[in-house]
């Protein structure tokens, strides 16, 4: 029982009755009512004055009249203004609410035979995960999470930055400096010693540039003629070329970054269906050039490099393949795109990148659909604003990013020493209270950076994230563990929650009617979360759920009431409120512990 769809179509049907009046779908919307106001659903009929020739106010106390006199869902009502607040009767919240109980598949959406990959993570193999990353995983997992919700078959993919000039400046750094060093000797994760060297090679590149400035060259000059970065590009040829030495001191580097990965993802909680390399793609680009060139999509130069001019959408002039024939970003991401479609025939493909790259993806969407790709309308850009620090912003180069591993295990840290501060830990041997700081260390992390808008650039404070009282997850996971507590306890005294014990309850409390409204809610927050890939709007609503249930067991007595059907009901309600909780919580990929 959809009680909003309901709701309108008896709206539909006293407009017909009192005015002779179709309404359409665009006037015949509903918004929750104001908190200072009673009542559940709001309409406004402010847009009908002039269709009618009456004043909204009229509109709404006739509409009010006629829903309470004829339909069994609405037990009061009130007019503001033009503002009809209607209050849904409680019989038919426990009806609605039954429903939902029995509904094994609440929240879910069935299969709706559509496929969609979405690529997140995509790191270079030259430095290991840091802040940004997080955000990026957290996001792109948890998109995914919530298009399976809604009946997408979903493939999770990662393009790893393998190849280029910057995983040459790590390789020859550690080729000049390492002297045989190795994960094991080093005592360091494999993408943390790769990064060291990326970061010593700036060290040394930054030295020589300054010699050659004392020397007389301009800084321009000093950056290109430094031996160091002449020595980088040389071994990117060589690379190129096939040199065996360059490609195994390549694989046995990037072997050693794989591993330190696949710990960080691990810890993350994240996972993929499918990895590509761009050592495996960036040469396919070149087939679509030709391809581009036949159909008179690109042009050519002069100079033989190639074109295309997008001043119809609105863009300019993009280089696509280069006098030389090497390839550009865009050049790989064309083939790539072909290659994804290929291997998975795919409805819509979901790229999960930072908005320093807005313009890279406007370009290669337009190139897409100038090719006339079938696909091409099912791409998208999810453009996620920069994380912030109170220190400022993060540079791999310098060596002053926020790296995952480091933060993640700081996040931990600080969930033990938060938890112990509240004592409540005490019936918890050593690895259940190890096991639970890193369900609320990880927690705290992934929902501080999920409950922002993904399109808002963010501030990161470890310190806020962790706040038992705060708009958390450890709020949340506190009042998880509490409904847990409830129903742990009504198991044991051997309560029944199934709808035919609790026919005989008649009226419910205002924080009851809320926590049912809010509930009934969650499939659509599913839907929304789904068509705008925000995961936001699950983190709000979990937690506006959770304050909800507080309200409920401030207000009421739960296991300690008298009457067994009102108890049943209550015991029911934690049940499917837990229930949510959790599965909203698993779109997040957060956990919630059964104990705190």
């Amino acid at each position: 029982m959809n009680v909003e769809e309901n709701l309108k179509e008896s709206i539909r049907q006293a407009f017909q009755q009192l005015y002779q009046y179709s309404i359409s779908e665009a006037d015949l919307v509903l918004q929750p009512t104001r908190k200072d106001f009673e009542g559940s659903h709001t309409f406004v009929t402010f847009p009908l004055g002039k269709q009618l020739r009456k004043s909204p106010p009229e509109i709404a106390q006739a509409i009010g009249g006629y829903l309470k006199e004829h339909t069994p869902l609405i037990s009061q009502f009130n007019v503001v203004q033009g503002f009809l607040n209607l209050s849904i009767a409680d019989r038919v919240w426990l009806e609605a609410f039954s429903q939902m109980l029995e509904n094994r598949a609440f929240g879910t959406f069935p299969d709706n035979g559509q496929k969609v990959m979405v690529e997140y993570s995509s790191p270079n193999t030259n430095k290991p995960l840091h802040l940004g990353h997080l955000r990026n995983n957290f996001l792109g997992y948890s998109v995914a999470e919530i298009l399976k919700a809604n009946g997408y078959r979903v493939v999770k993919a990662n393009l790893v930055n393998d190849r280029g000039i910057h995983i040459c400046k790590s390789m020859l750094a550690y080729h000049k400096f390492g002297e045989g060093e190795t994960p094991e000797s080093a005592g360091m994760k494999g993408d943390h010693l790769v990064g060291k060297y990326y970061v010593r090679f700036d060290q040394e590149y930054k030295k020589e540039i300054e010699a050659l400035k004392a020397q007389g060259k301009t800084e321009d000059e000093a950056k290109k003629q430094a031996p160091i970065i002449l020595e980088a590009q040389d071994m990117l040829l060589k690379w190129e070329q096939g040199d065996k030495a360059t490609v195994n001191l390549w694989n046995k580097m990037n072997g050693w970054v794989y591993e330190g990965f696949a710990q960080t993802y691990q810890t993350m909680g994240v996972d993929f269906d499918k990895t590509y390399k761009e050592s495996q793609t960036y040469k396919l680009g070149k087939d679509v050039v030709e391809e581009g060139l036949r159909m008179g999509v690109f042009f050519r130069k002069p100079d033989g490099s190639v074109w295309i001019n997008l001043a119809e959408e609105g863009l300019d002039e993009k280089l696509i393949l280069r006098a030389d024939g090497t390839s550009v970003y865009i050049t790989q991401d064309l083939g790539t795109a072909d290659l994804k479609y290929h291997d998975f025939q795919l409805d819509k493909s979901v790229y999960v990148v930072g908005n320093e790259q807005d313009y890279h993806f406007a370009v290669l969407f337009a190139i897409l659909k100038r090719l006339g790709r079938s696909y091409a309308d099912g791409l998208f850009h999810l453009s996620y604003g920069m994380v912030d620090l109170p220190s400022g912003k993060m540079k791999s180069r310098e060596g002053t990013v926020v790296d995952a591993d480091e933060l993640m295990a700081e996040m931990m840290e600080t969930a033990e020493a938060r938890t112990k501060e509240l004592g409540k830990i005490e019936d918890f041997d050593s690895d259940s209270a190890k096991e639970l700081y890193r369900v609320i260390g990880l927690g705290a992390l992934k929902y501080f950076l999920l409950k922002v808008d993904p399109k808002k650039r963010m501030l990161f404070n470890p310190e806020e994230s962790i706040d038992f009282q705060g708009h958390t997850a450890s709020f949340i996971q506190f009042n998880y563990a509490r409904l847990s507590s409830v129903l742990r306890k009504a198991k044991q005294s051997g309560i029944v929650t199934t709808p035919d014990q609790f026919q005989s309850v008649a009226q419910l409390f205002s924080s009851e009617r809320e926590l049912i409204f809010l509930l009934s809610e969650y499939p659509a927050k599913v839907a929304e979360a789904g068509r705008t890939y925000a995961p936001s709007i699950i983190a709000q609503y979990v937690y506006d759920l959770a304050k909800a249930y507080g309200r409920v067991w401030t207000e009421v007595s739960i296991l300690g009431e008298t009457d067994e059907s009102v108890r049943s009901f209550r015991v029911a309600l934690s049940q499917l409120t837990a229930q949510t909780i959790r599965q909203g919580m698993s779109l997040l990929g957060i956990q919630v512990p059964e104990r705190m």
